[in-house]
């Protein structure tokens, strides 16, 4: 028989407390091995009750969530989820180390309860199998390489090459910090960037304007019918699907609601086949961390339509399930560490 995860809850509301321990208890999968009311209380009782895998909420009394992330992790590297309410702090935690998080729901409505607990308990299951990955764990260097293709494109005199260049991003599990990472190498005159993150709504409008402050690209939210041009990042809102369309002699993006596809609205493979349909051997694919298959098959068929692709390793991945299924069946022209990415793609727009 498998062993079972531990558990432990971190939140100072011992109404919540009850529900999520109620609410997972009933999984078999899991072991609730105990609870903490603060940070304090977590740091103190973590060493003796051993957990695997932790839920975490952000605003507490004393220590913070983040504060202790910072404080805690480096040294006992454990997986988190972060629960808490709709807050842009949840990219300084998922900064901090933190693997994903799941809003807190209307504790009035049963089918929301029973959504969230649904949706926790996937991804607690997904953390107890992934890779902690620390601030400053693997740096970005800039190498000479990567150095000389940002400063041909800051030159404003892209190649023929880069000329009409479009480059598609997906990422699920541990995309968030993927992706910045990624995205803060590019320089503010790169080719049109299109971006599917899995993400809720109510979350990707401030994950936008996080990205636009750390990057030199302009990034935001995507609106339908934004056009996809040089120097803009674009991310498709969460609970909406998003694709490219034709517009003029270029590309604008389409956010429309629609059925989710491999689980996801967003969807990557629904950006994806877009563009491969469309832009071709035009495009640049590039797929990140993330449990599942989602992107996996719209990767292969960029691929087969001209498409250059690239899939992030496994050793930097937190979850290395859609980078491996985009592997195994094809779909990858290069599968490089995350760092070497931003390189990857500026060797095919020199």
């Amino acid at each position: 028989m498998q062993n079972k995860t531990r558990l432990m809850i971190i939140d100072d509301s011992a109404v919540f407390r009850t529900f999520l321990i109620r609410g997972i208890e009933k999984d078999p999968r899991f072991e609730i091995v105990g609870y903490a009311v603060n940070a304090l209380d977590a740091k103190n009782k973590i060493p003796l009750l051993k957990p695997d895998v932790l839920t975490l909420d952000i605003e507490m009394p004393g220590m913070s969530g983040i504060d202790f992330l910072k404080e805690y992790l480096p040294q006992n590297p454990l997986p988190v989820i972060l629960v808490s309410s709709l807050n842009i702090r949840v990219f300084d935690a998922m900064a901090a180390g933190a693997v994903d998080f799941v809003r807190k729901p209307d504790m009035e409505s049963h089918i929301r309860k029973e959504a969230f607990l649904s949706m926790l308990i996937s991804k607690l299951a997904i953390a107890s199998n992934s890779r902690v990955r620390l601030p400053g764990s693997q740096p970005a260097p800039v190498t000479n390489r990567t150095a000389a293709a940002a400063r041909t494109l800051i030159s404003n005199k892209l190649s023929p090459a880069a000329s009409g260049k479009l480059i598609a991003i997906g990422a699920s599990t541990g995309g968030t910090e993927a992706i910045l990472e990624v995205l803060r190498q590019f320089p503010a005159n790169s080719p049109g960037v299109v971006i599917t993150q899995h993400m809720p709504s109510g979350f990707t409008a401030m994950y936008a304007e996080r990205l636009n402050r750390l990057c030199k690209m302009e990034v935001r939210e995507a609106k339908n019918g934004d056009k996809v041009q040089q120097g803009l990042a674009l991310l498709a809102p969460g609970g909406l699907q998003m694709r490219i369309v034709r517009m003029g002699a270029g590309y604008a993006v389409q956010c429309v609601r629609g059925d989710k596809v491999n689980g996801h609205a967003p969807s990557v493979d629904v950006l994806f086949d877009s563009v491969a349909n469309l832009a071709r051997d035009k495009a640049i694919g590039v797929l990140l961390t993330g449990m599942g298959a989602d992107g996996a098959a719209g990767l292969l068929r960029m691929r087969k339509n001209g498409a250059y692709t690239i899939g992030q390793d496994k050793e930097s991945c937190v979850v290395y399930g859609m980078p491996m299924e985009a592997y195994k069946i094809g779909a990858v022209c290069q599968q490089v560490s995350l760092s070497a990415i931003p390189q990857a793609v500026f060797a095919k727009l020199m």
